[in-house]
């Protein structure tokens, strides 16, 4: 079997599915606090009449594992170069990234450019 030859288009694919997994995950809850109350049984007329909740869709165990190596690849690059290419995977527009990095948009991509390059050259090196 080939190995992967990784591009930074690649790599810059596997931060954005990473950033959705990072979204889907369930948030993050203080431990100690319970309810003891019985489930509420409800009636179909009641349920009928309730707002309609958000469905949480889990992802896969493989996508969690995928974004543990994404993990693992943003100690390779600076943390400027992490805190762009994370904004990007989040679908920051280019005009609020160069603002907050106090330059133009076509130096915030070459940046950005160059943090995926690295990144792709050290999982080709591999």
């Amino acid at each position: 079997m080939a190995e992967r030859e990784w591009t930074a288009e690649c790599v810059a694919d596997h931060f954005e599915e990473a950033f959705r997994t990072l979204r889907k995950l369930p948030s993050v809850k203080a431990q100690g606090y319970f309810n003891t109350w019985p489930e509420i049984v409800r009636t179909s007329r009641e349920i009928a009449f309730m707002e309609p909740e958000p469905m949480h869709i889990r992802p896969s165990a493989a996508a969690i594992t995928r974004l543990e190596q994404t993990f693992d690849w943003v100690l390779w690059i600076e943390e400027a170069e992490r805190k762009l290419v994370w904004s990007r995977a989040a679908r920051v527009p280019w005009k609020v990234i160069s603002h907050e990095h106090g330059c133009d948009r076509t130096t915030a991509w070459r940046r950005w450019q160059l943090a995926l390059t690295k990144i792709a050259a050290r999982l080709n090196a591999q």
